[in-house]
């Protein structure tokens, strides 16, 4: 597909400089002190105080005397609670740091651990977030790449099956109609049997071939797409309401895409695992131009059960387009699919995916 990294390489390269400055100057624009100066300041204060306390009029009797002993307990007091005061202020970042790694997911972008405390530790939260944005950008761009071959290779296997199988097995019915005005009476029925078993074929075939890529999509855009989508589910103890704002912004080919895929693989997570009797797919569009998908049902919900292959699946394709995808229990039960798009002018330009091409005329239908 061509997706270049070289912008994304040089963003996180500003990143990285950009929380060094950070780190060294702090939120109020003052240099920051590090973990060592604060603790090597304190010690060495410490040690000067004694120092000149010990060489001054000061003095301790022999043997020690309650008074004088207070007063140095209360000093060593005094320094050992700075001395834990200052690791743990320096320290805590670090734990706050831990608590983020320990969360972090790729499929959910967004969520960074606070660059905060002294110098060192701040240079470490600020490289560990620039590390998670390259990572990002090339998961993206890597899956670009995957999904842009799947899509060509669906592509592919739906024109074979279209124009090649899809063609035989016409010219197979065609023959059989001949054959049926030809044969005997007592072999029409048989006959008959083989011709509605080759049309059913046909069909199917024809089936497989839309889903694989969805001729309607390129045809006659998103809203009908959805709505064929929905009427293709309906059946079998399902059925899908779909719910379009006829006010749609104009769509990039693969964001359309996008948008077809997750429906499709939310409605067969609905069909085969859920159990529902109904089933919503509404698209709408927010004045500033984010587009929301939402696929609802009435089923028995996700639970805790963990995500499979086709939810990782979604989440990689809402990349791509710089959209969140929310899988979450529905109100009064079953499961809420929403993905939002943001706008055009905030969509991301790399990592994106081609839209369908167009199927050539001709063959099977």
């Amino acid at each position: 597909m061509g997706v270049s990294t070289d912008g994304r390489g040089r963003g996180t390269a500003e990143k990285v400089v950009t929380a060094g400055l950070w780190a060294r100057t702090g939120r109020s624009g003052r240099r920051n002190v590090s973990l060592f100066w604060r603790i090597f300041s304190l010690n060495a204060a410490g040690l000067v105080v004694a120092a000149a306390l010990l060489l001054g009029p000061v003095t301790v009797s022999t043997p020690v005397l309650p008074a004088e002993a207070l007063v140095v307990v209360a000093g060593l007091a005094v320094l050992l609670a700075a001395n834990a005061g200052v690791l743990r202020f320096g320290l805590a970042p670090l734990h706050r740091l831990g608590r983020a790694m320990a969360t972090a997911d790729l499929l959910r972008p967004g969520a960074r651990a606070e660059v905060a405390g002294p110098a060192e530790t701040a240079a470490l939260i600020g490289t560990y977030n620039a590390m998670l944005d390259r990572l990002a950008a090339e998961r993206a761009a890597g899956a670009a790449r995957a999904l842009d071959a799947q899509e060509s290779e669906r592509r592919r296997v739906a024109r074979e099956l279209h124009d090649e199988v899809g063609q035989t097995l016409t010219a197979v019915l065609l023959q059989l109609k001949r054959v049926a005005d030809r044969v005997p009476a007592e072999l029409r029925a048989e006959v008959g049997q083989v011709q509605e078993a080759t049309r059913c074929g046909l069909d199917e075939v024809r089936r497989i071939a839309r889903r694989l890529r969805p001729g309607v999509l390129e045809e006659l855009g998103l809203p009908s797409a959805l709505r064929a989508l929905a009427e293709e589910f309906t059946g079998r103890g399902l059925t899908v309401r779909p719910g379009l704002d006829p006010a749609l912004p104009p769509l990039p080919a693969e964001t359309e895409l996008v948008l077809y895929r997750v429906a499709q693989e939310a409605l067969t997570n609905t069909a085969r695992h859920s159990g529902a009797e109904r089933a919503e797919v509404c698209l709408r569009a927010d004045a500033d131009g984010t587009v929301e998908l939402l696929v609802r049902d009435d089923g028995k919900g996700t639970g805790d059960a963990p995500e499979g292959a086709g939810i990782s699946g979604m989440r990689e394709r809402a990349l791509l387009v710089g959209a969140t995808l929310a899988v979450v229990t529905a109100p009064g039960g079953g499961t809420d699919v929403r993905l939002r798009i943001p706008g055009p002018g905030r969509i991301p330009e790399a990592g994106r995916i081609p839209g369908p091409e167009r199927m050539p005329a001709g063959g099977a239908r």
